[in-house]
């Protein structure tokens, strides 16, 4: 079901649910406004489901790039602790650590930029979507309240003539 027909749905509820008196609040059915929202969520574009699966991934990245520095920073620990004895293998091995731990930082950097670029992006798209949809629904309102609006005047003065009018006839008779 289209998500603009489901959100029309639970306006007519909110429409058409009985009134509290002097509160200007209706009684809904919680069952029923439960159910519309959660085919809405069912019906949300796949933007919604893919900026969600990229912040997991970021966060997955990042994490396994954690405990790859980490694992990595360890086991060359563990080399030096072996090789102390030996001054120049010793150099070489914080050396590479350092080179390994850079590399690490370099390559979870990369990860984290190019993780929230895309996120900006799939979100920035998302966002000028419903930007638009709103306002097409906006708008939509907006003339359906304005054509509502000018057939209510129309019939006020219709009906205002009529009275007018029969207030007329009555004081002919009167006559």
């Amino acid at each position: 079901m289209d998500i603009i027909k489901l959100l029309d749905y639970l306006a007519d509820i909110v429409e058409t649910s009985s009134k509290v008196p002097m509160t200007g609040k209706v009684m809904i059915d919680k069952k029923e406004i439960l159910e519309v929202i959660d085919k809405i969520g069912t019906n949300l574009p796949g933007e919604f489901k893919k900026a969600k699966w990229v912040y997991e991934e970021k966060e997955r990245i990042l994490s396994e790039a954690i405990r790859e520095a980490e694992t990595l920073k360890r086991e060359n620990l563990e080399l030096l602790k072996r090789q102390i004895e030996s001054h120049d293998i010793t150099k070489e091995a914080k050396e590479r650590a350092e080179e390994i731990i850079s590399s690490a930082q370099r390559d979870a950097k990369i990860m984290r930029l190019g993780a929230r670029d895309y996120a900006h992006e799939v979100l920035s798209q998302l966002e000028r979507e419903i930007t638009e949809n709103s306002n097409n629904m906006l708008n939509n309102i907006k003339t359906d309240m304005e054509s509502y609006y000018e057939s209510l005047t129309e019939e006020i003065v219709t009906t205002t003539e009529i009275i007018r009018n029969n207030i007329k006839e009555l004081k002919n008779m009167n006559k």
